[in-house]
C-alpha cells in the first residue's frame, strides 16, 4: 500500500515503518494518523511479520502534533474534536495491540504524540541525545489519548510530574521511568535495534504473541486472580506445536525450526522453516 506520509519496507520477517514528514519534524496530522491506523490494520493480520521497527526520517523521531493541523481544531466544534481525538486514540490502540513486537528507534526528539508513539512500542531504543516530553499542557491541552499507554509504561508518579509540567526530559530519564529500554550513541542506534530484532527472530513467534497478550491481562491482578490465566496460558503453550518444537530443540541441542538467523549486518536472512 502506498502512503503519503509513511514509508514501509519489508526485510524478510521484519517490517520497517518510517514517519516521513521531515519538513515538519514528522509531526502528526489527520492524514498521517489515518495512514498509521490503516497500516496497523493491514500489518496486524500478516503472520509472516515477526517484528516491526518504527522510526522517523531526518533528525527527529516525531515532534508531536502538526501546528497547522492543531490550528484547524480551534474552529472545530466539540463534537468534531471528539471524532478527531477518537480517531487518534484508536490509532495508538491499534499499534499497541499488534501481536508482533514493535521496536521504536528514536532520534532527536519524541514530544507529545511522538512520546505517545514511543509508549505504544514494546521496546524503545533511543540515542543518548534524544529528548522526550508530554508537552501538551504547554499548549493549554492535555496528553489525554496517549495517557493509557504512557501510564502503562511510566506509572502514576512519573506521570504526575511530567504530564503536569510538560517538561522535556532526557533519554536517560526516559530509561529510568521505563519509557525507553536502551540508550546508546547515535552511531550504535541501528546496531542496537538489530540486536533486539535478532533476539525476537530467535524466539517462538506464537509464544511472543501470547506473552505480549498476557501482560495486560495479568497487570493489576492479584496472584490468586492471575493464577487461572497464567497456569492456563502455560499449559496451552506446552501442548502447542511451537511449544513442543521448542522444548524438543532444547533437549536435542539444536536450533528450533522457527528461528531465523541474521546476516553480519543484523538483517534477517532466509525464510521461516516449518
Amino acid at each position: 500500500m502506498a502512503y503519503n506520509y509513511l514509508t514501509t519496507r519489508r526485510d524478510g520477517a521484519v517490517e520497517y515503518l518510517t514517519l516521513n514528514r521531515p519538513e515538519v519534524r514528522n509531526a502528526f496530522n489527520a492524514e498521517m494518523i489515518a495512514e498509521l491506523a490503516d497500516w496497523a490494520a493491514a500489518t496486524g493480520g500478516e503472520r509472516d511479520v515477526r517484528a516491526v521497527v518504527v522510526g522517523g526520517v531526518g533528525k527527529t523521531f516525531s515532534a508531536g502534533a502538526d501546528v497547522t493541523w492543531m490550528a484547524k481544531t480551534i474552529r472545530y466544534t466539540e463534537e468534531q474534536n471528539l471524532a478527531d481525538a477518537t480517531a487518534t486514540s484508536r490509532m495508538f490502540a491499534a499499534i499497541d495491540q499488534l501481536r508482533m513486537p514493535v521496536i521504536g528507534r528514536v532520534q532527536g526528539a519524541a514530544l507529545g504524540g511522538g512520546a505517545g508513539l514511543a509508549a505504544v512500542c514494546d521496546i524503545v531504543v533511543a540515542e543518548e541525545g534524544a529528548v522526550f516530553g508530554f508537552t501538551e499542557v504547554k499548549l493549554g491541552i492535555l496528553p489525554a489519548v496517549i495517557s493509557p499507554f504512557a501510564l502503562a509504561k511510566i506509572g502514576r508518579s512519573a506521570a504526575r510530574e511530567l504530564f503536569l509540567t510538560g517538561a522535556r526530559f532526557s533519554a536517560a530519564r526516559a530509561r529510568e521511568i521505563g519509557l525507553v529500554h536502551a540508550v546508546v550513541a547515535a552511531s550504535a542506534l541501528d546496531e542496537t535495534v538489530a540486536e533486539y530484532v535478532q533476539a525476537i527472530l530467535a524466539a517462538g513467534p506464537e509464544a511472543i504473541a501470547a506473552a505480549k497478550s498476557l501482560i495486560p491481562q495479568v497487570a493489576g491482578r492479584t496472584i490468586d486472580e492471575a493464577m487461572p490465566l497464567t497456569a492456563g496460558a502455560l499449559a496451552k503453550r506446552r501442548v502447542s506445536t511451537e511449544g513442543q518444537e521448542g522444548l524438543l530443540a532444547f533437549l536435542e541441542k539444536r536450533t528450533p525450526s522457527w528461528a531465523i538467523a541474521a546476516n553480519d549486518d543484523g538483517n534477517a536472512k532466509g525464510k521461516q522453516r516449518h
